[in-house]
């Protein structure tokens, strides 16, 4: 049985992503479908407060899961959101590697 998000709003998004744990998931999710086991391994926290978190980003549109035997998988729904987290690292990586170059030569 799978579970499709219900269409967010840009600030429910957001809201959504503004917990460290949560980001910490996405990001796992980022490399691929995972199973609940691997995911509250990844954040570090209980499995009652992984899978708080996890209801929170399906609620917001941003992961879907579905359910197979006694396991459940969650992956990356709304694929924007791991192309704007790629694109904030890479120009931090940027900004970073810039300001590290000197131009007095």
């Amino acid at each position: 049985m799978a579970t499709r998000p219900v269409g967010a709003s840009a600030d429910e998004v957001f809201k959504a992503l503004g917990n460290p744990g949560r980001l910490t998931l996405v990001r796992t999710l980022m490399a691929g479908e995972r199973c609940v086991c691997d995911l509250v391994h990844a954040v570090g926290l209980g499995w009652s407060t992984t899978s708080k978190h996890l209801d929170i980003l399906r609620e917001a549109g941003v992961v879907s899961s579905d359910k197979r035997g006694q396991k459940i998988f969650y992956r990356i729904e709304l694929e924007c959101v791991s192309h704007f987290i790629e694109c904030l690292d890479k120009t931090r990586l940027d900004r970073a590697s810039q300001r590290a170059r000197c131009e007095c030569a």
